[in-house]
């Protein structure tokens, strides 16, 4: 019928399937980050629309993809799918 060790095998594919990021404590890390990282903008705006920060914006994201967006394909110089 039910064979323990099988139930055992099941469960260890799924706690290793399953990311942190779409766990239950993920998703709130990442909505209290973002309520947090909107009121701290909110309540500098003046400072950070005032001092020309707003120019180098577009290359600090471009740059923070390369480095983020590297793990899905192993990074560079490897055949990515294996």
């Amino acid at each position: 019928m039910n064979d323990p060790s099988e139930h055992h095998r099941d469960h260890d594919h799924q706690s290793k399937g399953q990311s942190f990021w779409r766990s239950r404590s993920g998703v709130t890390l990442i909505v209290v980050l973002s309520v947090l990282g909107f009121l701290l903008i909110y309540e500098h705006r003046a400072h950070i629309l005032g001092s020309g920060l707003l120019i180098w914006l577009p290359l600090l994201i471009c740059v923070g993809m390369h480095f983020f967006m590297h793990g899905g394909h192993g990074g560079h110089g490897s055949d990515g799918d294996k």
